[in-house]
């Protein structure tokens, strides 16, 4: 009897387009490109075009936010692959985008506390609406603000004040007082009794009495700079520690693409010299942390950098800029070598310099 009646509310519902199986679906658009829906890899159709340009998601693989127009009111909501609406008019957005899934979580506001929290991939609320801030999910860990005060400058709000934390999923805090920094790489988390005396990793002491660390990229890519990649700058190493492609920029095309093979032997003489500088303590140079910029990197082979909205993945994969600052100080043009961090290590991807031709 429970099974009829399980089965004659899905009809009713019709959640039948929804599937039952893993495979991640794509978006596509109407024919005037105005509304999103869904399709999966056989290209049949899970979902009708329906929602609007807020829809970022370009990949549905467990729970996404949709926006829609119904009866001439706009209403937003999450939404799960079985179908199950929830979050009604509780999107976190940052930046004019709503939150995208990560791990299978993802985040929501409560309009009435303006506290943060986490829905799972089910819909279920994992972590209650309780924090002024909360991270994506990392590695099953997640770094909150709470208790802090919410605050207007202008046109910009910021929030001030509150205690930090690390906690789980569970909503179990692993370290208090956890000064969340952007550098730290939560997939390498190691958990000892003592610290780690690695020098690329940070520590933090545990509730637990345990202490808890991470890689600094910071600290991990300038200490590979230093000691590995400028203890060698032959063709062969510059090969060995370059992306498949190397992106540069050229007058008057703009942004190209080239094997790193061809690129290396083109403009090797050049790439040496420039790099060479940054041996020498002279060299006014500083590195920045960033993520792939998704209207260059646009092929398929980048795709494991992007989430499913198209966003870059700099938690886990970040960008590190290397800048050379001219030495004539009335010069202001830069010389920019930008590596990416991948499976296999840092990578060169793109050169950019200030009056030099590339090839």
């Amino acid at each position: 009897m429970k099974k009829s009646v399980i089965l004659t509310i899905l009809i009713i519902l019709n959640f039948s387009a929804f599937a039952q199986s893993n495979d991640i679906w794509t978006s596509f658009y109407n024919k005037d490109t105005t509304l999103t829906g869904f399709k999966d890899k056989n290209g049949t159709i899970k979902i009708e075009p329906k929602f609007t340009g807020f829809t970022i998601a370009r990949k549905f693989e467990n729970i996404i936010a949709v926006s829609e127009e119904e009866n001439g009111k706009w209403k937003s909501y999450y939404l799960t692959k079985q179908g199950k609406i929830i979050g009604r008019d509780s999107l976190y957005v940052f930046d004019n985008g709503p939150d995208c899934e990560n791990e299978g979580f993802i985040r929501f506001t409560d309009r009435k506390t303006d506290k943060m929290g986490i829905f799972n991939s089910e819909g279920k609320i994992i972590i209650p609406a309780h924090y002024s801030v909360v991270s994506k999910v990392h590695n099953g860990i997640i770094a909150v603000l709470k208790d802090a005060e919410k605050k207007q400058d202008g046109e910009h709000y910021f929030w001030t004040g509150g205690k930090e934390y690390l906690i789980d999923i569970h909503n179990q805090i692993l370290i208090e007082n956890f000064k969340d920094s952007n550098d730290l790489n939560f997939y390498s988390l190691e958990k000892s009794k003592e610290p780690s005396k690695n020098a690329i990793r940070d520590n933090f002491l545990g509730i637990d009495g345990f202490y808890y660390s991470f890689i600094n990229y910071d600290k991990e890519f300038k200490n590979w700079l230093k000691n590995t990649f400028l203890t060698d700058l032959s063709k062969a190493s510059l090969e060995k520690y370059s992306f498949d492609k190397i992106t540069y920029w050229k007058e008057p095309d703009g942004w190209i693409s080239k094997s790193k093979s061809k690129f290396i032997e083109q403009n090797y003489t050049l790439l040496k010299l420039k790099l060479q500088q940054l041996n020498s303590k002279k060299t006014d140079y500083f590195i920045s942390s960033d993520g792939l910029n998704q209207f260059i990197y646009e092929s398929e082979e980048y795709d494991i950098y992007f989430n499913n909205c198209n966003e870059s993945k700099d938690w886990q994969y970040p960008t590190m800029d290397i800048v050379i600052n001219s030495k004539n100080k009335t010069d202001f043009g830069q010389d920019h070598f930008e590596f990416l961090r991948t499976e296999n290590g840092y990578k060169l991807i793109s050169v950019s310099l200030k009056k030099e031709v590339l090839k």
